[in-house]
């Protein structure tokens, strides 16, 4: 498999502030991520020959019609992409696609979504009538059943849990741009109101609203552009999708993810990539509950199963560690707007290989990975950055 490698690479990145940005709307939201972007990359906004924007919801937009129509870009192709959590780093592959084809040489990826001014207390309800047989419980109530089970396989307990919370969030607390920026103590985790048990109000993400939008084009023609000597190479992509109904396998464990491990795998080979522990310098991983984390840190090959929740206390996982897992702070400190998330992670990525985080800045970064997972475990998308000197 050929993948992106030395086909594609970041001109350019721009993101907003996430938070409960009441004064803001969606159009607000992907002008200012999108234009911070071209302004990085240092192209005009008619320099863009297409353009892919993740939204999950049908509030938030529909069809390529939303994103040009905020825009002003008319004429040129725009695809509006939905794949759950996923959704923004599918837009991100998709407009690599369109480099890497050899169709375009300067394309937009981007992802927003504006949860806030629904006023519900959880993830808004899909909408539509659905079968029987795919009535979904909330997103605590899934991910419960994976924590629930690995207090009873790996012997771990909440407070194993509480220790990603504490972690992100003192990562979180650095970055300017974080919904949450405040540190926490494991008391204040462990005497949270419990969501759904084990997980309590801090083992859970927020809503959020957000947006981030990347410049996406060919080596060559990133030399002439503002980043010519820094600009990000793009090394893997990877998408698996698997069941969407996990409870109605006999044999699904709920110890792991099949979505993951797979999208894993897939972006190794990729990549080049032979040892992850060793060859990747930090990784964003999604975290939308604690347990994820600590699962999907174990999928992704990069600790022994059963281990994960040993090393996170440990210090192995924060900033300053052998392997920083979320030094923004994570879905955690951002909250989670799903179109924007994926964008997001790849805009700290690129920050990050290029030395210039906004927030914690991991020392001498050469490769990075972001991964996320969605729906019911069903959907998982892994991208592999690189400085350009790798």
């Amino acid at each position: 498999m050929k993948g992106f490698r030395d086909r594609v690479v970041i001109a350019g990145v721009g993101y907003t502030k996430f938070g409960e940005l009441w004064d803001k709307s969606q159009e607000d939201l992907l002008v200012e991520a999108v234009y911070e972007a071209l302004d990085d990359a240092g192209v005009e906004p008619k320099e863009i020959q297409a353009g892919w924007c993740g939204i999950q919801y049908e509030f938030t937009g529909l069809s390529g019609g939303t994103p040009a129509e905020f825009l002003k870009m008319y004429g040129i192709p725009f695809t509006r992409v939905e794949n759950f959590c996923a959704s923004g780093m599918d837009a991100f592959r998709n407009a690599c696609l369109g480099v890497a084809s050899g169709v375009y040489d300067m394309v937009l990826a981007c992802g927003m979504e504006k949860l806030m001014d629904q006023g519900s207390r959880g993830l808004p309800d899909m909408g539509g009538a659905r079968s029987v047989m795919m009535q979904y419980p909330p997103a605590p109530g899934m991910f419960a059943l994976a924590a629930t089970r690995s207090f009873e396989v790996y012997g771990w307990n909440k407070e194993t849990l509480a220790n990603v919370a504490v972690k992100n969030h003192e990562h979180g607390s650095h970055h300017p741009k974080a919904h949450f920026r405040k540190a926490i103590k494991k008391e204040e985790v462990l005497k949270a109101p419990i969501i759904c048990w084990p997980l309590g109000r801090f083992d859970c993400c927020a809503m959020s609203d957000g947006s981030a939008a990347l410049i996406i084009t060919t080596p060559e023609r990133a030399k002439s552009l503002k980043h010519k000597h820094d600009y990000v190479k793009v090394l893997a992509n990877a998408i698996s999708v698997h069941t969407m109904v996990p409870w109605f396998h006999p044999k699904y464990d709920f110890i792991g993810f099949p979505s993951t491990q797979q999208a894993g795998r897939l972006a190794y080979a990729q990549a080049g990539i032979k040892n992850p522990v060793e060859e990747i310098d930090f990784v964003e991983c999604h975290d939308c509950f604690t347990i994820t984390e600590l699962l999907n840190i174990q999928d992704l090959g990069l600790c022994k199963q059963g281990d994960a929740g040993k090393l996170v206390e440990e210090g192995y996982f924060s900033y300053g560690g052998k392997l920083p897992v979320n030094v923004s702070g994570g879905l955690k400190c951002f909250g989670h707007p799903i179109g924007a998330t994926g964008c997001r992670m790849l805009v700290e990525l690129t920050k990050q290989l290029q030395g210039r985080a906004d927030g914690l800045q991991v020392k001498d970064a050469k490769i990075g990975l972001a991964h996320n997972l969605g729906g019911a475990f069903t959907v998982a998308s892994v991208t592999i950055l690189g400085r350009n000197d790798v």
